[in-house]
């Protein structure tokens, strides 16, 4: 009804700039039972009726119909049904309109339809016509490809997607990238480390990055299947006494909560971020990986495993129009070093930690004697 009523307003607004005389109003229907109406009277007779997205309230009316977000309409096949007799009785004409929802509905079906005529109107098309917007200060703000892609470039995404093609990965493959799998091999550059913690289920992935100018190298991989904690504590505390480390994103959700406080206190926040896993902060994760990728700026060793891993997370899109971030559990892995990965990307792009020395002459003692 909100929805409905809004575009009403709109409609009259630009009969009141086309210096159109109306009457607005709004009706009932079905005794009080919240199915309402709103009504534009124009001269001659000619009327527009606004009608919430319902099968019940569409049905008997004449004349020519557009159906506005219907990608977004829940009942978009019923009111479908409800609707298209109409046009047989009155001969009337038949719009549709909508910000795309992916391709489980009957806008996309709609939209293939060699039977209609299709217009496209995208954000750089706007802006060629006259918008005045910065497309790329909004693309940052938005902060999410996909939904820019959705909202903004009116493409139809898959409701459940890969979130990295196969392509987008392979292209950060790099054959000559051996990482490190003992902790004494690792170099001596800037390193970041992020920990996804597994026990029994799931791996405990310990991914290492080295920053060289803009680029993040995979320099270093741990993986332990059914380690105890202990064993994994003792490793952590291995890479982390190591001066080059200079930050670690770990998860702290579950299983990792102790591992992460313990660390925190004897190695300090500025060298050490718990992250607790929620949808906002998968999903920021998730972005800043795919980013690197688009970017090319992270390259990873050439394994099936981690190729594998990689493309097994998927975006998919709620009911409510959201997306979440999920993988199934394959081989062994429950896109553990996907997410190790992306920590460590999270390490490297928060990690503002400056290294300072002092130099001081050399010391003296005012007396003799054994120190």
């Amino acid at each position: 009804m909100r929805q409905s009523r809004e575009l009403m307003l709109k409609a009259r607004q630009h009969c009141q700039v086309l210096q159109i005389a109306t009457q607005f109003k709004g009706s009932n229907y079905f005794n009080d039972m919240h199915f309402t109406a709103s009504e534009i009277i124009l001269p001659g007779g000619v009327r527009i009726i606004g009608l919430p997205a319902n099968p019940q309230t569409a049905r008997g009316y004449t004349g020519d119909i557009l159906l506005d977000e219907f990608a977004m309409h829940r009942d978009d096949r019923d009111i479908w049904a409800a609707l298209f007799p109409t046009l047989l009785r009155g001969q009337g004409e038949l719009d549709i309109a909508s910000t795309p929802k992916g391709k489980g509905n009957l806008f996309y079906e709609l939209r293939n339809n060699p039977r209609f005529s299709t217009d496209l109107l995208t954000l750089p098309d706007a802006i060629k016509q006259g918008l005045d917007i910065d497309i790329v200060t909004l693309r940052e703000a938005c902060n999410d490809d996909l939904l820019f892609r959705q909202e903004f470039l009116c493409e139809f995404i898959e409701e459940a997607t890969a979130l990295l093609s196969y392509d987008q990965i392979l292209a950060c493959v790099d054959h000559q990238l051996n990482p490190a799998e003992n902790v004494t091999d690792l170099t001596d550059g800037d390193l970041y480390l992020g920990v996804d913690i597994g026990r029994l289920r799931d791996l405990t992935v310990v991914w290492v990055l080295e920053i060289t100018g803009d680029v993040l190298s995979t320099v270093g991989l741990f993986e332990l299947s059914a380690a105890p904690f202990r064993a994994q504590q003792a490793m952590l505390h291995e890479l982390l006494s190591l001066r080059c480390v200079r930050k670690c994103c770990i998860d702290a959700g579950g299983l990792g909560m102790q591992l992460a406080e313990e660390l925190l206190t004897r190695f300090g926040k500025h060298r050490v971020e718990p992250v607790t896993f929620t949808s906002s902060i998968k999903s920021s994760l998730a972005g800043d990986l795919r980013i690197a990728v688009e970017n090319s700026r992270i390259k990873i060793p050439n394994r099936d495993a981690i190729i594998n891993d990689w493309h097994s997370v998927e975006r998919s899109m709620t009911s409510s129009g959201n997306f979440r971030i999920s993988a199934p559990r394959q081989e062994g892995s429950h896109a553990d070093r996907f997410w190790a990965a992306a920590l460590a990307v999270r390490a490297a792009n928060n990690a503002h930690v400056t290294i300072e020395s002092v130099n001081t002459k050399s010391l003296s003692f005012a007396r003799s004697g054994a120190w």
